[in-house]
């Protein structure tokens, strides 16, 4: 690579541990690259694992690549604590091109974020920051560090916001941090729609791209380049320059019009170009290009590659990495959503919740999967709502509902689905029984297309009496009921989105999750595991409740009771002619032996009971019938607490749901 040698010297130089947010992108792949080649004791750092296509073709080891969520404080805080690093590259960000236009993420990432990953930077070497030269808006002409800055977008103004950020912490955090204002940046791995791969493409086959006004000016520099000067900022941090911004720019306007020109030569294109093809963005500006003055003297860094260097560099990349092949195909292939929504119905759990998030999250971050943990607190007599406000004041992926009164773990399921955003859902008990360490198999199994995987309980800690009675009564409700429901498996699971939409959208108050799951069907599969035993207090099931499970289990998904009773009925009635005819012969042939009173009694009692049994039987699908028609909410939220705010009121909650609703 260009300056490959100079370039190494150096990185052997920055303090380590080193951390790279914002990995996998462009820029940041490209020093996680670079600085593996001499040291591995760099941590590249993503969002999710499905968005690191770049990481995975330079064969970063998966030891080396960590998840973290800078909009959360504890997720950053967590990283910091266990790896301290010394020297902190940051290039996550949100909204530079037009397909990232959620304003809220926006400032979440690039302000929020930038605040999270400050806080734990005291005491470190260096804190380089990926600015932008959209910090400038429209005053774009070759301005210096101390111009004016004119935002003309959210992402610019956050941008602008960051570059202060940074600045406070310097001056009154003494966090040794440095804004560097990139300008166009190009070269290896960069997204292949933008500009340079998709022109350099198009010049391969002798073709142009659509193309703005060829007076749509920028100020390009060489990927490597700017690798070097995050290096550089590094290793010159000092008093003199901390919190300052500076311009990563050769300072040489380069219209797009001069840029084909380049192109045409270096490519032998004859062919004329037609511009005004494709409209100006709204960012495009006929004088966007810097001022490197303060960045070559206080940094000692010089844009050192020419445009067309840089451009002949990228076409024998692309030429040798096969470009259409592999990098191509990795960019456009439909990225697997991987945020999962894990639902913990909670009751008597305050000293299990702390434990359940601990391992949860750990699980996720070794996994590199986006989560969000939903806790609803159904109304628990102990100190689970503290305990949950706690947790989710310290990670913005927590959620907390509770429930006006308890409703039953079935509800605050269903709760916890309709507000949740996961690409997936996972239920569990609050109670630790259901372990973390088993979502992964479920995610992988996911990952293979299945869309409802259950957690099939092969063993149960717990006496060896109790474990027959759990395993018969499955069995038995299995060849019950109507429709085919798996044996051993409870609410343990991993649900697609597609299946939460249509559990959620039945219109049934008396809910039987497993067993609704199974109705409306999907690809499923069961992962064995033991279920162990409760961890902190009693269990809140007794024989009263269990009886309770299994008269709902039956009575939702079998007519089995139904049928039971018209056999008997058929068969005593039958039983009954014969008996009468054989009264009628018996009085005829031996008209003199007696009648028995007990055999009257027998025959009242066995009849009559057997008539309050069809009765009650009745009774229970009568009772449901009659639960249905009162359409009554499955539950009433009586709080949210999202994002450190705690929404009581009515309109809050709402708002609330609608908000998520719309994101899913």
């Amino acid at each position: 690579m260009i300056h490959f040698e100079t370039l190494q010297d150096k990185i052997k130089k920055l303090e380590g541990p080193i951390f790279v947010f914002g990995a996998s992108g462009f820029i940041g792949a490209n020093i996680v690259n670079d600085i593996f080649t001499v040291r591995n004791d760099i941590f590249a750092i993503t969002h999710d694992a499905n968005s690191a296509w770049r990481l995975k073709l330079v064969d970063t080891p998966a030891k080396n690549i960590l998840h973290c969520d800078i909009t959360s404080s504890s997720s950053v805080k967590n990283i910091f604590d266990k790896y301290k690093p010394k020297t902190v590259f940051n290039l996550a960000a949100y909204g530079a091109y037009s397909k990232q236009s959620d304003t809220k993420l926006i400032y979440e990432t690039n302000v929020n974020g930038t605040v999270n990953i400050l806080d734990n930077c005291v005491g470190i070497n260096a804190y380089i920051h990926a600015g932008s030269s959209s910090e400038y808006g429209t005053n774009s002409a070759a301005p210096s560090e101390n111009d004016t800055l004119e935002p003309n977008s959210h992402y610019a103004a956050s941008k602008v916001s960051a570059a202060y950020i940074i600045k406070y912490y310097a001056d009154y955090k003494n966090v040794p941090g440095i804004n560097l204002r990139l300008y166009s940046i190009f070269g290896y791995w960069e997204e292949p729609d933008r500009l340079m791969p998709v022109i350099i493409e198009k010049a391969r086959a002798g073709e142009y791209p659509q193309l703005v006004e060829k007076e749509i000016s920028r100020d390009f520099v060489f990927v490597t380049d700017a690798v070097e000067a995050f290096i550089d900022a590094a290793l010159n941090m000092s008093p003199q320059i901390k919190g300052k911004s500076f311009n990563i720019c050769s300072g040489i306007k380069t219209t797009l019009g001069q840029l084909v020109d380049v192109i045409r030569a270096e490519f032998n294109i004859t062919a004329e170009p037609a511009w005004g093809k494709m409209q100006n963005r709204k960012w495009d500006l006929k004088d966007w290009y810097g001022n490197p003055e303060n960045t070559n003297t206080e940094l000692g860094w010089v844009a050192k590659t020419t445009l067309i260097e840089g451009i002949r560099a990228t076409r024998k990349w692309h030429e040798e990495i096969e470009y259409k092949n592999k990098i191509l195909p990795a960019f456009q292939q439909p990225k697997l959503n991987a945020k999962i929504s894990a639902i913990i119905a909670c009751y008597k759990d305050a000293q299990a919740i702390p434990v359940m998030y601990e391992r949860l999250v750990k699980m996720f971050n070794e996994k590199k999967i986006r989560y969000e943990i939903i806790f609803v607190n159904d109304c628990s007599p102990d100190n689970s709502q503290e305990v949950i406000a706690q947790i989710a004041a310290n990670d913005n992926n927590v959620i907390g509902i509770q429930h006006s009164r308890n409703f039953g773990s079935q509800s605050a399921f269903l709760s916890g689905m309709e507000i949740s955003t996961g690409d997936a859902v996972v239920l569990m008990d609050g109670d630790l029984q259901d372990p973390p360490e088993i979502i992964p198999q479920f995610y992988d199994k996911w990952m293979e297309g299945y869309e409802v995987i259950y957690g099939k309980r092969v063993k149960r800690e717990m006496s060896f009496f109790m474990n027959i009675v759990y395993k018969g009564f499955y069995r038995i409700f299995s060849k019950l009921s109507y429709i085919k429901i798996p044996v051993d498996a409870g609410d343990f699971s991993l649900m697609d989105r597609k299946v939460v939409k249509e559990l959620i959208n039945l219109p049934e108050t008396e809910i039987f999750l497993r067993g609704l799951r199974a109705w409306v069907g999907f690809k499923q599969t069961g992962v064995d595991y033991i279920r162990p035993e409760r961890m902190f207090g009693r269990s809140t099931n007794n024989l009263r409740r269990n009886i309770g499970w299994a008269k709902k289990a039956i009575f939702s998904f079998s007519f089995v009771p139904l049928e039971v009773l018209s056999y008997v009925g058929i068969i005593l009635t039958g039983i009954s002619f014969l008996a009468i005819i054989a009264q009628i012969i018996i009085r005829i042939l031996y008209p003199d032996i007696p009648h028995g009173i007990t055999t009257i009694i027998l025959l009242v009692l066995f009849f009559g009971g057997i008539q309050l049994l069809a009765v009650s039987i009745i009774g229970e699908y009568i009772s449901k019938i009659f639960e249905e028609s009162k359409a009554r909410p499955k539950f009433i939220r009586k709080s949210v607490i999202y994002k450190g705010k705690n929404l009581n009121s009515s309109s809050e909650i709402e708002n609330f749901k609608k908000d998520n609703q719309s994101i899913k």
